[in-house]
């Protein structure tokens, strides 16, 4: 009988780097889906995971808005939880050294209502060992000029990620909202006032009705779509931005597999992020890490750069 060998089996490279943050590989985990990872623990190594992207975290203490919250849509969720959190401080005292515990790439979602709320949040977590970045969300309503949110006026966008980069020497992650005309012209508005890299996309606008009750389904009458359905959104969007940008991405929106997730990558991200995947299945995220890493074997790809942008014509 012959001697036949198993293949060797080349290592290949998943590391990126997002902005000046170093990745082991391209999988994160997005904001408000993870919480701050100790929900997760039983089910994936948070050291192998390329990031750990927290809840969003404000100055002070958030309750929220009020129930119902959640609502399961065809492909996807409606969510409208308020950016519900304990606060800066207690994230540093009680969350942060558990996620530093693990090993784990740490990157703080932000968010405020005001310019000065997010210096001062980039300011105190400047100080902070073991945070790895900042991701500033932008869908925040800003209560100084109306309730107008930050993400959709490119001066507004301008003015808060300045404020962020004179506060902070950690690099920043602008997390674009997905309804507005333009999301180039934010993009580059994010870009011009020092953006690292950008996170897109957000969450969709969506609403869900009771038929029989006659009324909205959430307290909040509107809420994110999260999920499958907003994928094509998503990958759209970072197509087009990629081709105008010359920063790194962040990609997510419905990634379901590595499949999806290459969809981003070809499209233009360095790296993505699973939210919504969470929730269907805890360790997606440890497992979208294998089956890229499969992938690459199986096409000759040494190194998963080669991908990013593959498919920008």
């Amino acid at each position: 009988m012959p001697d036949r060998k198993k293949k060797e089996r080349l290592p290949v490279n998943l590391s990126v780097n997002l902005g000046g943050i170093a990745l082991n590989n391209p999988v994160t985990v997005a904001s408000g889906t993870f919480g701050y990872g100790h929900e997760y623990e039983e089910f994936v190594d948070l050291d192998r995971l390329g990031a750990v992207i927290v809840k969003g975290t404000t100055l002070e203490p958030r309750c929220g808005n009020p129930p119902p919250r959640i609502v399961e849509t065809p492909g996807g969720m409606l969510n409208a939880i308020g950016l519900e959190n304990p606060g800066v401080e207690v994230f540093i005292n009680e969350h942060l050294p558990y996620l530093q515990q693990k090993g784990a790439t740490i990157i703080v979602n932000i968010a405020g209502n005001t310019v000065e709320d997010y210096a001062a949040l980039a300011g105190i977590l400047d100080g902070e060992e073991g945070i790895a970045g900042l991701e500033v969300n932008i869908s925040c309503p800003n209560v100084e000029k109306g309730g107008l949110q930050f993400g959709t006026d490119p001066e507004m966008v301008k003015e808060v990620v300045a404020g962020i980069k004179e506060s902070t020497k950690l690099p920043v992650i602008v997390k674009l909202s997905p309804n507005v005309t333009d999301i180039v012209s934010i993009a580059k508005a994010a870009v011009t006032a020092g953006a690292d890299a950008l996170s897109l996309i957000n969450t969709v606008l969506g609403m869900a009705i009771d038929v029989e009750g006659r009324r909205p389904v959430l307290a909040n009458i509107f809420g994110g779509l999260s999920g499958p359905a907003i994928k094509p959104i998503a990958v759209r969007m970072v197509y087009q931005v990629a081709r105008e940008v010359d920063v790194p991405i962040l990609g997510m929106g419905g990634i379901m597999s590595h499949l999806d997730a290459l969809e981003f990558i070809l499209a233009g991200a360095t790296a993505i992020s699973i939210g919504t995947g969470n929730f269907v299945k805890p360790d997606i995220a440890q497992q979208v890490i294998r089956d890229l890493e499969n992938y690459l074997e199986e096409h000759g790809i040494m190194n998963i750069n080669e991908l990013i942008g593959a498919a920008i014509q």
